[in-house]
């Protein structure tokens, strides 16, 4: 078996480079979707149910959005379907750059590869993040009509697909992979077995341990992230902006997201996963000081978990920074060494099938956490409460202090 070369910087800044842009549309989906929603009239207790893929579609729309008149229960179709187009169109986009970087790069540049990976998608958060503040400071109104999305959001939603095209372009154009006989020889395919029939159940189950092993930190991770997407504008407009309430159809005191402090709040969580977005470059550049991958993934979930549960003690909105950046740290571990395992124990024809099979250990517990995030909500929700949403940031620390207790299982290196 021929031996991948070493690239140059720039060839593997290249392969990476359209994961900028696909990381802006993940940042505006991650951060404004709650405040979407919410404007348009969704109740906080069914909030995660609008973050549940298409397969899920028939338990997702808000029961009672026939209360807030045909034009709002039609915007929420409209918005879920669009979301569904959204969600699907990043998750496609990002899987041939996390492939390419497991066909194209030798073991021993692998971690490197994944961190400059990590750098360009935090760069495309921190500029995705920051478009509605950035809108609103040089004019763009960020307040709307009650169940109107303000211009500040519509229009870093239409900046962000055009970054999102032109960088997949640059990339497409300046990338050039390995001819299939020379990619064969890199990863020791036989031309006899070229023509094997893939069997998805035969693949998972001969899948090796780090497959499983790190999927399963995995799930406690994204569950935990899919409830800070959900629940953090809640959060920093009650504990932060003091934004008031007014009662759902239950009677049950949730706060106003046509007021001027729900939506300057929203603009400020965007500011806060800017924050986090910093702090996860930063600590992409200290994770390869790190002599043992594990070592490195459960100090960064520590870190991370200490984040989100001190955020229950802030009120002030600049010192959550300190939170966020320590979020961060979670964050840049999760987008780069489940990769680097997993290709690290993988060889042969099927790597890029199992790197699509493990998108899944990605997108499950994030359906998970949605489907049961509304029902956790209500437990956390008191008589007088205006924003329970804070626990939910709380538990997601404790998930994340369970994926750094589960990283001890992940098996490393080929079987």
């Amino acid at each position: 078996m021929s031996k991948i070369p070493d690239l140059g910087f720039w060839k593997l800044w290249n392969i990476s480079f359209g994961f900028f842009g696909v990381q802006i549309a993940y940042a505006l989906q991650s951060a404004n979707i709650s405040r979407i929603f919410s404007t348009l009239g969704a109740d906080p207790h069914d909030l995660s149910y609008f973050w549940i893929l298409p397969p899920l579609a028939g338990i997702i729309v808000h029961p009672n959005a026939g209360s807030f008149g045909m034009t709002v229960g039609a915007a929420m179709i409209f918005g879920l379907i669009s979301l569904m187009f959204l969600d699907t169109s990043i998750n496609m986009a990002m899987q041939p750059f996390k492939m390419m970087v497991g066909d194209m790069v030798n073991e021993k540049q692998k971690g490197l590869a994944y961190s400059i990976q990590s750098f360009l998608c935090n760069a495309g958060s921190l500029a995705g993040y920051l478009f509605p503040f950035i809108f609103a400071a040089i004019g763009i109104s960020n307040i709307a009509p009650k169940g109107v999305i303000p211009d500040s959001v519509i229009y870093s939603f239409y900046i962000g697909a055009l970054i999102l095209i032109l960088c997949v372009i640059y990339t497409s154009i300046k990338v050039k992979e390995y001819p299939p006989k020379l990619y064969a020889e890199y990863h020791g395919i036989k031309e006899e077995k070229k023509e094997d029939k893939v069997n998805i159940l035969q693949l998972l189950v001969k899948a090796p341990k780090a497959f499983w092993t790190v999927g399963l930190v995995q799930f406690f991770c994204w569950a935990a992230f899919m409830f800070m997407w959900t629940y953090t504008n809640g959060t920093v407009a009650a504990n932060v902006f003091d934004a008031p309430s007014t009662l759902n159809a239950a009677g049950v005191a949730v706060i106003d997201t046509a007021s001027i402090q729900y939506q300057t709040a929203g603009d400020w969580v965007g500011i806060l996963f800017a924050v986090q977005a910093v702090g996860s470059v930063i600590w992409a550049t200290i994770i390869p000081q790190f002599k043992n991958l594990k070592v490195a993934y459960v100090v960064s979930l520590l870190l991370g978990a200490v984040g989100f549960i001190s955020i229950l003690f802030i009120q002030d909105q600049y010192a959550l920074f300190v939170s966020f950046l320590l979020i961060g740290c979670a964050w840049a571990a999760m987008l780069a060494l489940p990769f680097t395992i997993l290709t690290n124990a993988l060889s042969g024809s099927h790597m890029g099938t199992y790197l699509g099979l493990f998108n899944g250990t990605i997108c499950v517990p994030q359906i998970v956490a949605a489907s049961l995030g509304g029902l956790i909500l209500k437990m956390f929700t008191t008589e007088g409460s205006i924003a329970p949403e804070v626990n939910m940031l709380v538990l997601a620390g404790v998930f994340l202090i369970i994926g750094a207790a589960c990283v001890g299982v992940i098996k490393e290196g080929k079987e």
